[in-house]
């Protein structure tokens, strides 16, 4: 099932889970127009193709003291499948890391990072990231206030 499949009822669900992932069938249902029955097996079915990945909470990173946002730009030395398996795995594996994108253009990946303060990040930046093999350079822009911050995908 793709995209082009979604008739709908699907998508409404998608929006509304969106919103609300703790809302209950008979809410979901009534929301989107459907009886709970039929609201259920296309949510199952959403899930089981994999439209719907996982449900999560949404935190407030200044009450948790993430107060630091930063946005890198690292480029490689060489792009050789060790370095880049190395590098990649880090980033997964760094709970700091947030989101991480190859891209195109003057840098080869773009990371978002949030941390406690300037003295975490300085922590995270020596003792991990420039310690990467085949790190050759790493551009920091710190982000001075949050403008818009969405999880929901447009449908």
């Amino acid at each position: 099932m793709d995209k082009s499949n979604l008739d709908p009822a699907s998508v409404r669900i998608l929006r509304e889970l969106q919103q609300d992932a703790r809302l209950s069938v008979n809410e979901l249902a009534e929301r989107v127009g459907m009886s709970a029955s039929p609201c259920w097996r296309r949510q199952k079915e959403l899930e089981e193709n994999g439209f719907i990945r996982r449900y999560a909470a949404l935190l407030d990173r200044r009450k948790l003291d993430l107060g630091l946002v930063c946005v890198l730009h690292v480029s490689l030395t060489r792009h050789e499948a060790g370095v880049v398996d190395t590098f990649e795995a880090q980033m997964k594996a760094c709970s700091e890391v947030m989101e991480c994108y190859e891209v195109t253009g003057t840098s080869d990946y773009i990371v978002k990072v949030m941390v406690k303060d300037m003295d975490a990040y300085h922590d995270l930046l020596h003792n991990v990231l420039l310690k990467l093999p085949g790190v050759s350079q790493l551009n920091t822009s710190v982000a001075l206030r949050e403008v818009k911050y969405e999880t929901a995908l447009p449908l």
